[in-house]
């Protein structure tokens, strides 16, 4: 059974979450052109909910790979907390996802004209007991916590991969580093989260609402 946290709730409209991709990209070309701290400025109403964020960058070069992801929280616990206002939890995401902490190395000034940027603005969050039966493909991401590692997906992916429920919370306790079906241990924490996910239909390009 799942249960609501305090996290504030926020929904976008398009145009503020086409500014929150725009903001996104700023600041990882700031960081990786300048290695500066991008400023919201003057935020939309929006961007002043104390809510979480999550930025992915995919290289569309080659086959495509995950360039970078992160979120400015690092925990579960941390993202329903609300201690951060959106316009700088989408600037501290996009500096982390950029960094070499997220895929190994730091993006490259090269890259950036190569690279397509996503913004996972979360509300609703859930922490559940039953996550085979609180789980809604396509409506829920997901964080763990356990045994001091993490990890999250956006809500959108397993439906672009086809992913079954299982296989969603397999994968994404081994992106915390953690053994397939770990999120069934009494010691590990699973949060559903809902999300609006807005990303750029191609690099520097269009924004479009992928749910």
């Amino acid at each position: 059974m799942a249960e609501m946290s305090e996290a504030q709730s926020v929904h976008l409209s398009f145009e503020d979450g086409a500014r929150a991709v725009e903001l996104a990209r700023d600041s990882v070309e700031a960081f990786v052109k300048n290695g500066q701290r991008e400023h919201p400025g003057s935020m939309r109403d929006s961007f002043y909910h104390r809510t979480g964020a999550f930025v992915r960058l995919e290289s569309t070069r080659g086959m495509g790979r995950l360039r970078g992801c992160a979120g400015a929280q690092e925990t579960a616990s941390e993202l329903g907390s609300g201690n951060q206002q959106l316009g700088h939890a989408i600037v501290e995401a996009a500096i982390k996802a950029a960094s070499d902490a997220s895929c190994g190395s730091e993006v490259e000034p090269a890259e950036l004209s190569n690279l397509r940027v996503s913004v996972c603005t979360v509300s609703n969050l859930l922490l559940t007991d039953d996550p085979v039966d609180d789980l809604e493909l396509g409506t829920h991401g997901i964080a763990i916590d356990g045994r001091g590692k993490h990890g999250w997906m956006y809500p959108t992916i397993p439906v672009e991969q086809n992913w079954s429920v299982f296989e969603y919370l397999d994968r994404t306790c081994r992106k915390a580093d953690l053994p397939n079906g770990a999120w069934e241990d009494d010691d590990v924490m699973v949060t559903l989260f809902e999300g609006q996910v807005f990303a750029e239909t191609e690099p520097e390009g269009d924004v479009e609402e992928l749910n």
